[in-house]
């Protein structure tokens, strides 16, 4: 393995870890505070975009700062042909680092608030309407990231992404997840932002649909502006 491949694993398991303890943490700590629906919801919604930017920001020099495996297939497919693409099994070994990082991550912020580390949560998830959520959430996700890397606009990216995923935590019913490593993260901790292990797949299911939509959209609707990105430019960006 190379330097530089080890230091994105490390990213990707850093930045990944880091935004489920701002998700999970977050929504602890709004539960702790208020007994409102609507002000938890805020709380943890203005947290989680906020957040989401600052490490798209720190990360994305070392890694492109994906966190998402839905992110990493995007970007593998789109670059495989393109000098800025990697292998197959470097793309798997990232999404590998971003679920085990997720899981860290859920363990980091119920270890902080003193709940029980690595307990599957009761919250159960389901519905037509939750599904097609997540579709939606994830498909607005990718289609936010690869229109901007496509028409160069890459400095963006952070506060695009961070911005679309805290007002889908709003106008959707499942409150915007569209993350299969923050999905499976999330079904180890019994909190506010839990879900349970047997909603689990339905979820990534509907992300990974959401994500093809997304990228497909994306690469329709909005030309490649390669003269506008050198081709060692960090295109390869967050979720």
């Amino acid at each position: 393995m190379t330097a530089g491949a080890g230091r994105r694993l490390l990213a990707e398991f850093t930045g990944t870890g880091l935004l489920v303890a701002v998700v999970v943490g977050s929504g602890i700590a709004a539960t702790r505070l208020t007994t409102d629906g609507a002000l938890r919801l805020l709380v943890n919604s203005v947290v989680t975009g906020l957040g989401l930017a600052v490490l798209i920001v720190v990360f994305i020099q070392a890694s492109g700062a994906h966190f998402n495996p839905v992110v990493t297939a995007a970007d593998w497919l789109l670059g495989r042909r393109t000098p800025r693409g990697y292998s197959l099994g470097l793309a798997a070994a990232v999404m590998a680092c971003q679920v085990t990082g997720a899981i860290a991550g859920a363990a980091l912020a119920d270890a902080m608030f003193a709940e029980p580390v690595l307990s599957p949560s009761h919250h159960h998830r389901s519905g037509a309407g939750i599904l097609l959520s997540e579709v939606v959430a994830t498909a607005g996700l990718l289609f936010v990231i690869v229109a901007l890397v496509r028409a160069g606009w890459v400095q963006h990216v952070a506060w695009a992404v961070g911005a679309w995923i805290g007002a889908a935590y709003w106008f959707t019913a499942s409150t915007s997840f569209a993350n299969p490593a923050v999905t499976i993260g999330r079904t180890l901790t019994d909190t506010y932002a839990g879900i349970a292990p047997a909603s689990a797949p339905a979820f990534i299911a509907a992300q990974l649909a959401g994500g093809a939509i997304g990228t497909l959209l994306a690469v329709t609707v909005c030309p490649a502006q390669s003269s506008r990105v050198r081709a060692d430019e960090p295109a390869r960006l967050a979720h």
